[in-house]
């Protein structure tokens, strides 16, 4: 399996401001830890060995705080020069990955799916990108996934009320080389820009995993993390 991810943590957590107001969100206290020490602990529980940071917004707190607290990983930091989208942050920091397979997990997402079963999956596929899927019922906030029973993902809905269906857990596998291949442009919506249009003409397939999923981007969430993330 790889041992290389991308964390995206250059967002400026416009939704959290009054809750957090002096931290980059990936730094946001919860459960008494920086969020960000949840997601990197994952990620070395699971054998990935090199991390490169894409940062952007208070990026000296999130590298102070890595040196100090780096979980015995090789830490790499990327700044972007400005806001990129998800798209272009993706793609400047995999100029900077050696491997050809690489992870991308969002730094204020936390969704320990099982990577060498994703892994796994990416291969068997071929995929350009695999995305980690999550179950979910009844849910309005985010948008859903439709996948084939080859697992072959075949298009994204807008956000609405589902009774049933498959989020976007925020976790990527991606080839490299055959992604910075392709005429992307500097700055893009790696969902809205990319997976959504690319769907059909790309080999995009989904893994999905019932495991434990929270997104802090909002207060709601936010606080519900404090009580939920104490048993992670």
């Amino acid at each position: 399996m790889t041992s290389t991810a991308i964390v995206l943590a250059g967002g400026l957590g416009t939704r959290l401001r009054g809750v957090v107001n002096d931290l980059p969100k990936c730094l946001a206290p919860v459960a008494g830890r920086p969020f960000l020490y949840y997601v990197l602990r994952q990620l070395r529980a699971q054998g990935i060995r090199k991390v490169i940071l894409s940062l952007g917004h208070r990026h000296e707190q999130v590298t102070e705080w890595c040196r100090q607290h780096g979980q015995g990983l090789s830490l790499q930091y990327v700044i972007e020069p400005e806001p990129l989208g998800t798209g272009g942050a993706i793609r400047y920091a995999l100029e900077y990955a050696g491997e050809n397979d690489v992870f991308v997990l969002n730094g204020d997402t936390y969704f320990p799916v099982d990577l060498g079963k994703m892994y796994a999956l990416h291969h068997e596929k071929q995929a350009l990108v695999t995305l980690a899927l999550k179950p979910m019922r009844a849910f309005s906030r985010y948008g859903s996934v439709q996948a084939d029973a080859e697992q072959r993902i075949t298009g994204f809905a807008e956000k609405q009320f589902v009774e049933n269906g498959l989020i976007n857990g925020g976790i990527y596998l991606l080839q490299r080389e055959k992604l910075l291949g392709l005429s992307l442009p500097e700055k893009f919506s790696f969902e809205n820009e990319f997976l959504v249009p690319g769907t059909g003409q790309y080999p995009f397939f989904g893994y999905t995993e019932d495991a434990y999923f929270i997104d802090i981007g909002v207060p709601e969430d936010y606080e519900r993390a404090q009580r939920e993330m104490k048993e992670v």
